[in-house]
């Protein structure tokens, strides 16, 4: 669930003859916070995975070991306390001026100064093995492992002395009754003993590689041992100018609006010096994240139908794939961004004011891109105002809005991990969200 309790913004105005000269502070990107109590999939789908592979090894030993009279922990799950949590605000500082050139067309140019602030925390403690009821820590499961393996060799060690004074017993009565040490060693007693004796040599063998396996992969699971805590504070910042012209004709209005695209490089302030897990990669101490801000086209039109009445449409395209982003996923976008809008105004009276309208918001999305840290996906938005002149000064806005999303459903390809030596199986994933706004505002008017 995120979280945006208040989010600020101020627009201010001078105009003086055909020049006015404009301020703009807002929250252009983010806003929110977000927790997630029982942590994310992407990080814990590894552990998951390491699960998978341990009920999988134990169940293979459990089957060697039995005729042995030995054993190992037989894993059946895993348990973990997994927490995530983030904040991100891209806080933007817009000057310009516009100029009217005649009674119909002006125009503006500007500078926005972008500030990128994030923070995240993620934890995933007490990594476990479920062993029936009983938890185990990984440590615990591997030692358990190796008390199985010791108990096995044991045992095959103890079998092939028996084997070995057996045979010696065979020859050395052979001898006496004048056989030679060859013919001895050709009989079906001896030679039966013989095979027995290759057979636990050749088990021997078997568990001494399955001991250099586990051992390695202990070594390579041991990061997780301890589980994963991080926290990171990432900052940044960009600048880039922004463009626009109005031009009216009768009771048409017509604008368009073009904001440049902003580089941005987060850098990471973090507790994380090196990577464990790929969903960590993008908080490691001093690494800079890309994260631009795609360049915007605006396109609005109003139509004044009587002087009470007004109604407007509008268009926006964002230029999502000339963007760079983490992993570059912009190219795995199928294409730009673009949204819908249109609205109504009625002056009831001289200070009343109502107005509602609506967005449609679609993206060009692929399986590919999408990943539970960030994203997005396609919907609707409709939202109702009210307005209340006051006095000549003071004017009062209140508006709800309300946005509904689709459902992204998407099948997930399995993925190996070669420095584990573990593949995180097929899965499906779906994404979605809930949005609700409530806001209020004051026009100051000198």
């Amino acid at each position: 669930m995120a979280n945006a309790p208040f989010l600020p913004s101020v627009q201010a105005a001078y105009n003086k003859g055909n020049w006015s000269y404009q301020f703009n502070f807002a929250v252009t990107g983010g806003g929110g916070k977000c927790k997630f109590d029982e942590g994310v999939g992407s990080f814990e789908s590894v552990i998951g995975a390491v699960a998978q592979k341990l009920i999988g090894t134990s169940q293979m030993l459990n089957q060697q070991l039995a005729p042995l009279g030995a054993s190992v922990p037989n894993v059946t799950g895993y348990d973990v306390d997994a927490f995530m949590k983030g904040e991100q605000y891209y806080f933007g500082f817009q000057l310009g001026a516009a100029r009217k050139l005649t009674e119909n067309l002006s125009v503006y140019g500007g500078l926005r100064l972008l500030v990128g602030l994030g923070t995240y925390e993620a934890r995933m403690n007490n990594i476990r093995v479920m062993n029936g009821d009983q938890r185990m820590t990984l440590p615990d499961y591997f030692k358990g492992i190796n008390d199985g393996l010791t108990n096995a060799k044991a045992t095959l060690t103890a079998n092939g002395k028996l084997i070995q004074n057996g045979i010696q017993q065979y020859v050395t009565g052979y001898m006496a009754a004048g056989m030679t040490q060859e013919q001895a060693m050709a009989t079906p007693e001896v030679q039966n003993l013989v095979q027995q004796g290759q057979t636990v040599a050749a088990a021997g063998q078997r568990l001494q590689a399955v001991s250099e396996q586990l051992t390695e992969s202990a070594e390579k699971m041991a990061p997780y041992s301890n589980g994963i805590n991080l926290k990171s504070d990432q900052t940044g910042w960009g600048i880039a100018p922004v463009i626009g012209v109005d031009y009216k004709l009768g009771n048409f209005n017509f604008a368009a609006k073009y904001e440049f695209k902003t580089r941005m490089r987060m850098k990471n302030n973090s507790d994380l010096e090196q990577s464990t897990i790929e969903a960590t990669d993008k908080y490691v101490d001093g690494t800079e994240v890309p994260e631009d801000s795609p360049a915007l086209l605006t396109l609005g039109a109003e139509w004044s139908v009587v002087p009470t009445v007004r109604v407007s449409a509008g268009y926006h395209l964002y230029f999502d794939k000339d963007a760079h982003w983490y992993q570059h996923s912009e190219r795995e976008l199928k294409g730009n961004s673009m949204e819908y809008l249109a609205g109504v105004e009625w002056d009831i009276t001289d200070k009343l004011q109502v107005s509602t309208g609506g967005q449609l918001t679609r993206y060009q999305l692929s399986d590919s891109y999408m990943n539970d840290m960030s994203f997005v996906v396609n919907s609707w938005t409709f939202g109702l105002g009210l307005g209340y002149q006051l006095n000549k000064t003071v004017k009062l806005n209140a508006a709800y809005f309300q946005t509904n999303y689709s459902d992204y459903n998407m099948d997930t390809p399995a993925k190996e991990m070669t420095s584990l030596g573990i593949g995180i199986p097929a899965g499906h994933s779906k994404f979605t969200r809930t949005n609700r706004v409530i806001g209020v505002g004051c026009e100051l008017t000198f």
